[in-house]
């Protein structure tokens, strides 16, 4: 216990104002959603605030057993994306109330994510005499981890929507499909159904209308994440090209760059 204390005090010490400031507020919040969330009996919520909880303390956790260290603004920007995402995403319903708020974060997570797989290979190539990549390798990396991170998040969607019942692949109304299973003759052809007003489903339970269209099962959703996961990762990617170039020119790229203590 002592030594735990030790390492949270060192820690404390050696993190600047501006993102332990950030970090405490919204722990305060986070906890205070908590117990309205126990007050009011729901425990689903409940246990996603205590989730967030932990979650803000992996930064911490990464920084002490990798003796790296996070740019205060790439650390405020984690805190304030994990609150953003589950507190006011999920429990505050943000992605259903402001259009657009889903995109924004997986826009951000992308732009995040390729920041640490860029320092990932940037920190091999500065501490290696026997290593010495080009900058477009470098970026090409960089954008490779961001995918990679934004596709495995997507596999973690899928799973909760199917395994827990959650629909954190959101679904959508649309009024076109093409599908060859339509297709009487299975012959492979797409047959297209265009300017669909309703969908009725039957179940044993009874019937189900969707008015407006055909409600898509979460593909538009995941592919739209998967691209604008895209967008932000080429757009990190490219500063971290330039920044491997001029360091001292692109010096603001380091502010969302970890580093090794």
């Amino acid at each position: 216990m002592k030594h735990f204390s030790k390492i949270i005090k060192e820690k404390y010490k050696e993190t600047k104002k501006s993102s332990l400031l950030v970090y405490l507020i919204l722990r305060v919040l986070v906890i205070i959603c908590m117990i309205l969330q126990i007050l009011r009996g729901d425990w689903n919520n409940a246990v996603l605030c205590f989730f967030s909880l932990i979650l803000f303390t992996v930064p911490s956790l990464i920084q002490y057993k990798l003796k790296i260290t996070l740019p205060t603004v790439l650390e405020s920007i984690i805190y304030l994306f994990i609150f953003s995402a589950e507190i006011l995403g999920e429990i505050n319903n943000f992605y259903g109330i402001i259009p657009h708020w889903d995109t924004l974060l997986h826009t951000l997570n992308g732009f995040l994510a390729a920041g640490v797989g860029f320092s990932l290979i940037d920190l091999l190539n500065k501490n290696s005499k026997n290593i010495n990549l080009s900058p477009i390798y470098v970026a090409i990396v960089a954008f490779c981890f961001s995918m990679t991170i934004g596709v495995l998040w997507e596999f973690f969607e899928y799973s909760a929507d199917t395994y827990f019942k959650f629909d954190m692949q959101k679904d959508r109304i649309i009024s076109r499909i093409s599908s060859v299973e339509l297709d009487p003759e299975k012959s492979n052809n797409p047959i297209v159904i265009d300017n669909i007003e309703s969908t009725q489903i039957n179940t044993k339970d009874g019937t189900t209308v969707i008015d407006g269209g055909y409600l898509d099962i979460g593909i538009n959703d995941t592919m739209k994440d998967l691209f604008v996961n895209f967008i932000g990762a080429v757009c990190f990617s490219f500063i971290g090209y330039l920044y491997i170039k001029n360091r001292e020119k692109y010096k603001f790229a380091s502010n969302f760059i970890p580093t090794k203590n």
